[in-house]
């Protein structure tokens, strides 16, 4: 490589191994500059972490500065908000920190040149870009703390979040709807909604569309489910929002074949980008491997001990194959008459809830009459969605991942110095 008269760190010699176990280092320290992200950080690491993190308040001169007096971590997570020359900034804490470690950054640029830069340019091994949520943390850094090798599935679309009523009747159905509703119409994204509660179609009512046999055919002969089938099968609401819902006679008793979920999910992965699956929590073997085959779960309760005590059980349920943080906690019809209010239910969860959404019976009753999303009509309801979107962590920044090595703008990688990969 061309000396451009910038510093570079070389390797290390030596295994990584021996880096690893020395007993000065520590694991992670983070250094962020606002509280809401400090929690992010805190929640979204949580089960990969196995020490408390060390988390510190500042950005990336307050690192420069506890890096010269301190052992440099295995890992360094760095906030460059705020900071006028963030590049060069990093760039003077690769001078004071070891140069095998693992640089973590965060900041408030969220395109892709940046990415590109940060990354590839410097060396620094992910970047994301605020707000920040507890599963967008989990998704793009988790692996990445556990020593693991970060997988892309799932970051450019084809992701699915199951969303369950922790008991009947707490509003879950109408949460997905909205949900779907506000990836697919507001955000434009390609996005699915699919009920597989095959008798009722309670979905596809609440948007005033006929339910088709697509699903159960589907569901009955899961070889022949492919992208385009699943696609015909599903119902379009609007350009990009299409409703994948059965209704059929309740004398009939549909039979789900084994791997019927897997088969479905696999095929509506390669052609939407977000799919919402309105999931029952009850004994059928269909509901159960869709909850294990989501990318993220939402459990939705209200305001009562029965549903904390329903919402606890859940919780404990083990992670499927994809999910690899605990569900989001949606408290909704906070303030009903009898309710528990929301320090009494984060009490006895002994946890925060992430998402709080107000009693509306009048705002969703009329919505549910007309056939149309509760977000179209009531600001307050679409707030809570929004903020449910941002948890979940499905917007993300376009194709960061997808681009290959190399191909950074101008055909030219601009390069000051390196992080340690760990390779």
């Amino acid at each position: 490589m061309p000396d451009d008269g910038l510093h570079q760190i070389p390797r290390p010699d030596g295994s990584a191994n021996a880096a690893l176990a020395r007993h000065d280092r520590s694991e992670l320290i983070a250094f962020v500059t606002d509280s809401h992200s400090e929690e992010a950080v805190r929640t979204g690491l949580a089960d990969v972490v196995s020490e408390a993190i060390d988390l510190r308040r500042g950005g990336v001169r307050a690192a420069i500065a506890a890096m010269q007096k301190a052992a440099t971590p295995r890992l360094l997570l760095i906030d460059v908000s705020g900071e006028e020359e963030p590049l060069r900034a990093l760039g003077d804490l690769s001078h004071v920190v070891e140069p095998d470690v693992r640089v973590l950054v965060v900041g408030e640029r969220d395109n892709l040149e940046f990415y590109r830069e940060i990354t590839r340019g410097l060396g620094a091994t992910e970047y994301l870009p605020k707000p920040l949520t507890r599963d967008k943390v989990a998704r793009h850094f988790g692996a990445i703390v556990a020593g693991q090798t970060p997988s892309a599935d799932g970051v450019l679309g084809g992701r699915a979040v199951a969303v369950t009523g922790v008991r009947g009747g707490v509003g879950a159905t109408t949460i997905a709807v909205n949900l779907a509703w506000h990836f697919g119409v507001r955000m434009r994204r390609h996005t699915v909604l699919v009920d597989p509660d095959l008798h009722r179609g309670t979905a596809a009512f609440m948007l005033n569309m006929q339910s088709g046999a697509g699903l159960r055919m589907a569901l009955e002969s899961p070889e022949r489910i492919d992208s385009l089938l699943a696609e015909r099968a599903a119902q379009p609401v609007a350009d990009r929002l299409h409703v994948l819902a059965g209704e059929e006679k309740l004398v009939e008793m549909p039979v789900h074949a084994q791997g019927a979920a897997e088969h479905l999910l696999a095929a509506l992965r390669r052609r939407y980008g977000a799919i919402v699956v309105d999931a029952p929590f009850a004994p059928v073997p269909l509901y159960r491997d869709l909850l294990d085959l989501v990318d993220q779960r939402v459990l939705v309760l209200e305001p009562t001990l029965a549903a904390v005590r329903d919402t606890l059980r859940l919780l404990a349920l083990p992670h499927g194959t994809k999910v690899r943080q605990r569900a989001v906690v949606v408290l909704n019809r906070v303030g009903i008459s009898g309710g528990l209010n929301r320090r009494q239910i984060e009490d006895a969860l002994k946890m925060k809830v992430d998402v709080t959404i107000q009693d509306l019976p009048r705002q969703l009753g009329q919505a549910a009459t007309m056939g149309e999303p509760a977000v179209m009509s009531s600001p307050a309801f679409r707030t809570a969605i929004v903020e449910l979107a941002k948890q979940i962590g499905f917007i993300s920044m376009p194709d960061a991942m997808a681009a290959t090595p190399g191909d950074a703008p101008g055909g030219k990688r601009r390069r000051w110095w390196r992080f340690g990969r760990g390779e």
